[in-house]
């Protein structure tokens, strides 16, 4: 489940032909593109949250993606885009697994609103039924499971003032600041009644833990901040991870959090009810304490701290999820999604709870 959510605002099929094909093709920057030729046309692509995604031709038969937000422009859009423009520049020359960024264009004289231009991976977002060989054979799964793990290290080795981004975040106090902040996200939404009747019972109980068991500053780095199998792609014909995408949570912080996020999207047998895995077949998929070795090997990072990062991992997933329930109660986006990411936020309530002991 993802951490981002639909605006309920945005037809793909609004943007795809006449006034915005026209547009990027009075555009300046559109010769800088790879390719020749005018753009022919927008397809509207499945797989973003808060974004419309769109596979862009031009005549030659170059296909691009083209990324921008819905019709309404969402509080912080530009910084959100601002940022995945910055970190997908600085890792252009690293080896974390990204579509290469060809355009980041924050004036919005040209479509109305920032936009990006990506290269086109060729591979699939493993969510529901598995295609192909990743579901008839386990070690397809494991490879790609290890994958992911190696990409969130990968990136945890990315020194940021070496690829400019020394000043991409606050890396001071950023543990004990993401309790705090995440904690006032959720107290926030008590302003509701309706929101109160149905909050979890564990918010400030998590929240005491979290504060008790705050470990000592760990390593700082890049962290993707949504690090999850909706935000990778998988190649078609080999057990591999193509890339990373949707960068625009990005920041300086502790990169465990992003090994921890992986993991709440992780399905084991003791775990609590009520959550199934995002793809099936699940079976033969390595456990929880495999991958963490394994990113602790690939690191060289002491790991013996994780259950902390994965009770937060759930805290600060369960806070963005329950925003957008809240909404949903105040008729702000859809009521039937609201409700279904609220039930999301109570097995991750669960989770932690697990995790605590």
């Amino acid at each position: 489940m993802s951490a981002s959510d639909t605006s309920g605002n945005k037809n793909p099929a609004d943007y795809a032909d006449g006034p915005e094909v026209g547009r990027l093709n009075a555009w300046s920057g559109l010769g800088a593109l790879p390719g020749d030729g005018p753009v022919t046309s927008l397809t509207p692509l499945t797989g973003g949250a808060q974004n419309l995604l769109f596979t862009l031709h031009r005549a030659d038969g170059t296909e691009l993606v083209l990324r921008r937000p819905g019709r309404h422009l969402r509080t912080g859009a530009l910084d959100a885009f601002r940022r995945e423009g910055r970190v997908l520049t600085a890792l252009a020359d690293t080896d974390v697994p990204h579509p290469r960024l060809y355009a980041s264009v924050l004036d919005e004289d040209v479509l109305g609103a920032p936009f990006s231009v990506l290269e086109k991976i060729d591979g699939f977002t493993p969510r529901g039924t598995l295609p192909g060989r990743y579901a008839e054979d386990p070690g397809w799964r494991r490879a790609v499971a290890f994958a992911l793990v190696d990409a969130a290290a990968s990136l945890a080795a990315v020194d940021p003032a070496a690829h400019g981004l020394a000043d991409f975040g606050r890396p001071e106090g950023w543990l004990p600041r993401q309790t705090s902040k995440y904690l006032n996200m959720l107290h926030g939404y008590r302003a509701d009644p309706a929101y109160r009747e149905h909050e979890s019972p564990l918010v400030d109980t998590v929240a005491d833990w979290l504060r008790a068991h705050t470990p000592e500053q760990g390593a700082t780095g890049v962290v993707h901040g949504d690090l999850q199998f909706a935000n990778v792609m998988f190649a078609h014909d080999t057990p591999r991870l193509a890339a990373v995408v949707d960068w625009e949570m990005a920041s300086l912080g502790d990169p465990l959090l992003d090994l921890a996020w992986i993991l709440t999207a992780w399905r084991e047998e003791a775990d609590p009810p009520g959550s199934a895995p995002q793809f099936q077949p699940w079976e033969g998929m390595p456990g929880r304490a495999e991958l963490v070795a394994h990113y602790g090997r690939a690191t060289g990072r002491d790991v013996s701290a994780f259950r902390w990062y994965q009770v937060l991992a759930c805290f600060r997933l369960a806070a963005l999820l329950e925003g957008t329930y809240a909404r949903a109660l105040a008729g702000k986006t859809d009521l039937a999604m609201g409700e279904g990411l609220h039930a999301y936020a109570g097995w991750l309530w669960a989770k932690a709870r697990q995790e605590i002991g």
